[in-house]
């Protein structure tokens, strides 16, 4: 979906009931559902938020992954579904807050994308720089691994040591 006619349309089919399918070039469930809302003016905004609270079953995302070893590829997906607290958020254009919504949504069938790479970083499908290349929040991703990402590495004095008075950062997943 690319334009205002199609999306409205989609919107449309979807509301008379209709299960529709539909692709958007984007990189996660949040940017999707801005990309369906921002295509419309301003003054529609509101409108469209609540029909696709209404309508939006789900959201997949997906990206493909060098393997580590061999040649090919792997797919790692982020999984968004709606859920009454997912369809209030967009309603109340909260829209920033459906990440830590999907982390909470396990038990839903969620998925971050950074909770896709994960899962294949520790089976050894991927590298960890492949990984990086495509998260969106590195620094989160290096804390599931159980990496200090780079702003929060420990300061370290000219022996090599950790500097009189520098604060640890730990993370667990």
């Amino acid at each position: 979906m690319r334009d205002l006619e199609t999306i409205g349309a989609a919107l449309t089919i979807a509301e008379t009931g209709h299960l529709a399918f539909a692709t958007l070039h984007t990189n996660s469930a949040m940017e999707s559902i801005n990309r369906i809302i921002d295509v419309f003016p301003s003054h529609q905004q509101a409108q469209v938020r609540a029909q696709l609270s209404f309508v939006l079953e789900g959201i997949i995302t997906q990206t493909l992954l060098q393997k580590a070893k061999g040649r090919g590829r792997v797919m790692a997906c982020e999984i968004l579904i709606m859920t009454p607290a997912v369809r209030a958020l967009i309603r109340d254009e909260k829209i920033e807050q459906i990440p830590s919504m999907m982390q909470a949504g396990k038990k839903h069938g969620m998925q971050t994308l950074n909770d896709a790479l994960y899962q294949l970083y520790v089976s050894r499908e991927v590298t960890k720089d492949e990984c990086l290349r495509v998260t969106s929040t590195p620094n989160e991703f290096l804390r599931m691994i159980g990496e200090a990402p780079p702003d929060e590495k420990e300061p370290t004095s000219s022996g090599g040591q950790p500097a009189v008075g520098a604060s640890k950062v730990a993370a667990r997943r």
